[in-house]
């Protein structure tokens, strides 16, 4: 799925790409390049057919050697996606070319919108209507994909005037939009992820998503949720494929805790890809929350797995410098929004009130 030139430059800078040291403008450039972005889009619009299930395969293929840029492909592939379920064509003609070609950055912000549809927390931007649009305050205090050259980023308004929250595409040139300096993360550090505040931004109708975010979240969480799930899906192959590199054929325990691993692995996989294209979790949201939780323990246990099968080499500078990354990777899966912890808890809600 990756080509030759994007899988070697993606070994080449993996390191670089979690600790910062690699330009973020460069890698939405080579996702773009790799014509990556256009997978599971519509040939009429510019992309190369398939289906979303095809989008998490890519990014899952990205993760396998970078959570890093597999996070930055999650925020553009995301936006992308709202843009196809959005009713607003006009804004989809003229911003869907430069967001295929990696000329313009798409940023999901809508994190907290998907926090607010499970009632974890209220919408943190507010908008008054204001003529033929509104005026925007509030903040995110967490967006990746925010670059520096350009973005336009999805955020979910409440609105001051009483009506249903609604979905606003908003462009980085917009005046009153504060972008901070970028978060200092453990890792996956160029990823352009920063926090946005907005001072009386002032948007028009043009710019607006879908009229009932109430309506629009649900509709687009099972994508949003499913290209995430990618990043914890190539993670653990990945972790597992160096398990079997370091145990040589060697049968062991170790060997069949691999195996069971690995089909539990692709059996979820298979159920999250299934579920996607009958439509299921649009109406059973709760069976998509469970393979998110399974997926991302499997992406933990996978990696645990391959300290255990390295043993002492993996703390060793020399030879455990992949690993000690994907340890780092491993441990942001599980709090990535919605974190595993709110999951289980609408898990728990959601139990309750039946």
């Amino acid at each position: 799925m990756l080509d030759s030139a994007f899988r070697h430059w993606l070994d080449a800078n993996a390191e670089a790409i979690d600790q910062g040291q690699c330009d973020p403008h460069l890698v939405l450039a080579h996702l773009a390049e790799s014509q990556l972005l256009r997978i599971g889009v519509d040939p009429a619009l510019g992309g190369s057919g398939g289906e979303v299930t095809d989008a998490v395969e890519a990014i899952a293929a990205i993760a396998s050697r970078s959570l890093a840029a597999a996070f930055v492909c999650w925020g553009q592939r995301a936006f992308i996606e709202y843009l196809l379920q959005s009713p607003n064509q006009k804004l989809r003609e003229r911003l869907l070319p430069d967001l295929l070609k990696g000329e313009l950055a798409g940023a999901t912000g809508l994190s907290n919108a998907m926090k607010y549809l499970s009632g974890i927390e209220a919408l943190q931007v507010r908008g008054r209507p204001e003529g033929e649009g509104w005026t925007l305050e509030g903040r995110l205090h967490w967006v990746t994909n925010l670059r520096k050259s350009g973005f336009v980023v999805a955020a979910a308004i409440e609105d001051n005037a009483g009506g249903a929250p609604f979905v606003l595409a908003i462009p980085s040139e917009a005046a009153g939009l504060e972008r901070s300096e970028d978060l200092q993360l453990m890792g996956l550090q160029s990823s352009n992820t920063a926090a946005l505040a907005f001072h009386q931004v002032q948007l028009s109708r043009d710019w607006l998503l879908h009229e009932n975010a109430r309506e629009f979240l649900p509709q687009v969480r099972p994508a949003f949720l499913a290209l995430q799930c990618g990043m914890a899906i190539g993670l653990a192959r990945r972790a597992l494929d160096e398990v079997q590199a370091h145990l040589q054929g060697r049968g062991s325990f170790l060997e069949e805790a691999r195996q069971v691993l690995q089909e539990r692995l692709e059996n979820t996989v298979g159920e999250l890809k299934q579920g996607l294209l009958e439509g299921r979790f649009l109406k059973q949201p709760a069976a998509l929350f469970k393979l998110r939780i399974t997926l991302a323990e499997s992406a933990a246990d996978a990696v645990q797995l391959e300290l255990q099968a390295s043993g002492g080499k993996a703390y060793l500078t020399a030879y455990g410098e992949g690993f000690a990354r994907r340890w780092r990777e491993s441990a942001f899966v599980p709090i990535v929004t919605p974190s595993l912890v709110q999951l289980r808890a609408e898990l728990q809600r959601q139990a309750s009130a039946a």
